[in-house]
């Protein structure tokens, strides 16, 4: 679990996590259920946990079992240090230069024979020259790029969590997060592996069992990722779906 006020770096995509654990006795037949929980704003207030679940309060996003206020919480935005460092250096070989060429022209010296050739260039060239289209287009590209990540916050790795106090910005990064929901899954009986995808909006869980009915297994995982997702108190509760079939062969 990580603190930190900072902004985007370009982000990634959802995490992937697999466990298993070793085969068991008595396989079933071959089978697979599925289950989709969709987020909390979209359900009943008088929808009861799924069967064999452990029982938990409202999946509205914010409660933890405290009665400390929460604050909102943002995404983190990156520095983009890299993307600053590239275009300050371009700046600086480009205009340091032309500044130093135009400073000796102040000074009574002849202009630089590069100068000079790029403003005979540019005076014979029209508006509608492929040349000048090819690097206005490129320009254009470039600008549209920085105003894409001034704009954007980035770090998508990064899922913000509830905030109780204000002076504290706490998250923790998705592929933590698809730890703690894998290791509360291989917890429950009958579940030989689980792989788990953490996106911002969605949790994908898929398992196969080994033993057990796979509608008793899927109720009692569909439970235990509730509470995993509780007790990770994430500022925007994302959507469950859960998927249980038997294993291959």
């Amino acid at each position: 679990m990580t603190e930190r006020d900072t902004t985007p770096e370009p982000g990634t995509g959802p995490t992937t996590g697999a466990a298993t654990r070793p085969t068991g006795a008595g396989d079933g037949p071959d089978g697979r259920t599925e289950r989709s929980t969709p987020p909390a704003a979209s359900r009943g207030a008088g929808d009861e946990p799924a069967a064999g679940g452990p029982a938990h309060g409202p999946d509205d996003g914010t409660a933890t079992g405290t009665d400390e206020p929460s604050h909102p919480a943002r995404r983190f935005w990156s520095t983009r240090r890299l993307p600053a460092a590239a275009l300050a250096v371009l700046l600086l070989a480009a205009l340091g230069p032309l500044l130093y060429d135009i400073v000796a022209v102040r000074a009574d010296r002849p202009a630089s024979a590069w100068r000079t050739e790029l403003a005979d260039q540019l005076a014979r060239r029209s508006l509608d020259d492929p040349w000048v289209v090819a690097v206005a287009a490129a320009l254009v590209l470039v600008g549209l790029a920085l105003v894409v990540a001034a704009l954007t916050p980035g770090l998508r790795g990064l899922l913000p969590m509830r905030r109780s106090d204000p002076r504290v910005r706490p998250g923790i990064e998705r592929n933590a997060a698809a730890q703690v929901v894998r290791d509360r899954a291989m917890g429950v009986a009958g579940v030989r592996s689980v792989r788990v995808r953490v996106g911002r909006s969605r949790v994908r869980v898929s398992a196969r069992a080994h033993f057990r009915d796979l509608d008793e297994v899927r109720a009692d995982l569909d439970g235990a990722m509730r509470l995993a997702l509780a007790e990770l108190d994430l500022a925007h509760r994302p959507a469950l779906r859960v998927q249980v079939g038997r294993p291959a062969g």
